[in-house]
């Protein structure tokens, strides 16, 4: 007998008492209620169990897993739960799923546990456990997905988990582990699917030796310490799909190597001191749907080759689904948050959703996002470049997938390119460049674009009625254009923004409405010299980046610049002695 009553917003407590006359009960589900009070549920018929995420306190009594217990999955995650888990566990020798994340347990993880040994999912993360890890878990020979995320753990990392040979997906995201990386042997585990071992100190540099794990599909050294270059080695990890080395110290440039990542869907390198040009071959990885490269040192000129994004994605996500994991811990998770491309995203409310339900559902979030964009029939390419130093003329290549472009705060000049309005994009930041000439009337044709930002430029010539078709627009901000002539629309999408939108235009005629608001105007926005921090920690799901101010201007830089760019710059220059 099965009887699931998930999501009911039931409360009250849970005893024996409530399920006496069901005697042929299997499988309980009580998951995402409002339970409260001890548990003292026994486990004599039951085979799954789940009472996740509801409010239930107190230590568990070692008296629910009696010696008969016929367990062989148990959810008490999203809980509160104290105390130490009781050794007693030991007696369900059929348990196949343990997820016990999100409470509050304490002390040593019982060395019974290694008992287990028809276990293959063993989720402690989000607790409070002591650093020992038993060195019985190598009895564990079905052990297939760990997740120690978010303990406390410190110091080395303890080489126990390098003896276990069976495992496929390892988190220890959150922790304070300092080293140990190669001497633990984690990069001799042949089996491993997944690696996450973000949000740590470890420190020195990039482990080459991860290189030689051909089996690797997700591997995140985000937020570290990690220094020096990026070793072109990672460039033989063919089979890889998510690749996250951002919020680290590393510098040098991106490997050209990263060609040969044909299967990659997910590359982010943001927040570190990388220098050198966005290699072409880049544009080689077919299947890269989402790039983010921000807040680097990056130079040159943008490859037009990258902005073929996702052409041959499909089979990737495919894989994706065909996954054999039988429950996700908070790895994927943690990615979504560094993914997250802007407080100007059109898709805000979908990635606080998808966040809960990765979360509180331990779904797979990439396949969710993926369906959203599919059911939305929305572009799901995504290209993050902004913070960096590059320089030269915008050439577009097209894309049937590239939905969001992020080019601010950079130095690029020139004319934008009117290719740009076969994209089919649903969000462009230009902000913060050098763009002048006209703004291209063919931006009228993104008819599904949402979100808009122009501002800190030299546009000039016309304000383009076309503009106009831009129905769907929520964000725009055309401010710090003061070239741009005639009159903003009073009807219309265009209407629906304030001021705020049009700043320091005097050029621009705007709706008598518009005139009348009392608004102060900002001074121009100068570049922050700090990088942005980026996303926060582990349950922030407002990605709040804040735009830096506009940048000041180097007077070497047209020492090496065509005479185009220094005409630019010269252009910038007597606009910026007018504002002061």
């Amino acid at each position: 007998m099965v009887l699931k009553l998930s999501s009911n917003n039931l409360s009250g407590s849970i005893d024996d008492a409530s399920f006496d006359s069901c005697r042929n009960l299997r499988v309980l589900d009580l998951g995402e209620n409002g339970f409260t009070g001890n548990l003292s549920f026994r486990f004599d018929k039951l085979l799954e169990f789940s009472v996740s995420v509801n409010s239930l306190t107190g230590a568990i009594p070692s008296l629910v897993f009696g010696e008969s217990c016929s367990l062989r999955s148990l959810d008490l995650s999203e809980n509160l739960f104290v105390g130490q888990l009781p050794k007693e566990i030991s007696n369900c020798r059929d348990l196949a799923m343990l997820n016990l994340s999100g409470n509050k347990f304490s002390g040593k993880i019982p060395a019974e546990i290694g008992s287990l040994l028809s276990l293959q999912s063993l989720l402690l993360n989000d607790n409070s456990c002591s650093r020992e890890i038993p060195v019985s878990l190598v009895e564990m020979t079905n052990l297939s997905l760990l997740d120690l995320s978010w303990n406390g753990f410190g110091g080395e990392v303890p080489e126990i988990f390098g003896r276990l040979h069976r495992l496929k997906y390892l988190f220890l995201i959150g922790n304070s582990y300092t080293g140990g990386l190669i001497s633990s042997g984690i990069h001799n585990l042949q089996n491993v699917y997944e690696l996450d071992l973000s949000d740590n100190n470890l420190s020195g540099p990039l482990p080459v030796q991860i290189s030689q794990r051909s089996n690797l599909k997700m591997l995140v050294l985000a937020k570290n310490q990690f220094t020096g270059n990026i070793p072109h080695e990672y460039g033989n990890l063919s089979g890889l799909l998510f690749l996250d080395l951002s919020f680290n110290k590393l510098s040098g440039s991106i490997p050209p190597s990263f060609g040969k990542l044909r299967s990659i869907l997910w590359l982010v390198l943001a927040n570190n001191s990388l220098t050198g040009e966005i290699p072409v071959e880049l544009g080689k990885c077919s299947s890269l749907l989402w790039l983010n490269l921000a807040n680097n040192q990056i130079s040159g000129a943008i490859p037009p080759e990258i902005f073929n994004i996702g052409s041959n994605a499909m089979a990737d996500i495919v894989l994706l689904n065909r996954t054999d994991q039988t429950t996700y811990g908070f790895g994927q998770c943690a990615i979504l948050e560094r993914w997250i491309p802007s407080p100007d995203s059109p898709f805000a409310s979908f990635s606080f959703y998808a966040l809960s339900r990765c979360r509180i559902k331990r779904r797979n979030l990439l396949l969710e996002t993926y369906s959203f964009f599919s059911v939305s029939k929305s572009a799901f390419g995504y290209i993050q470049l902004r913070g960096n130093k590059l320089s030269g003329k915008l050439k577009i290549s097209m894309s049937q997938n590239l939905g969001m472009l992020y080019l601010d705060d950079n130095d690029l000049y020139g004319e934008l390119p009117p290719e740009i309005g076969l994209l089919p994009l649903l969000a462009l930041n230009v902000s913060k460049n050098m763009f002048s000439g006209e703004i291209p009337k063919e931006i009228g044709m993104l008819k599904r674009l949402q979100s808009l930002d122009l501002s800190c430029n030299n546009f000039s010539g016309e304000f383009p009625t076309r503009m106009l078709n831009l129905t769907e627009l929520s964000r725009f901000n055309i401010s710090y254009n003061p070239y741009i002539l005639g009159r903003v629309p009073p009807t219309g999408q265009l209407a629906t923004f304030s001021r705020t939108s049009f700043l320091e235009n005097p050029l621009l005629k705007l709706p008598s409405w518009m005139e009348d608001e009392n608004i102060i105007s900002p001074s121009m926005p100068r570049k922050d010299e700090e990088k942005e921090e980026g996303l926060s920690d582990r349950f922030l799901f407002a990605f709040v980046v804040s735009y830096s101010v506009f940048f000041v201007l180097s007077f070497l830089a047209g020492l090496f610049l065509g005479n185009e760019k220094i005409s630019a710059l010269n252009s910038k220059k007597k606009l910026r002695r007018r504002r002061m």
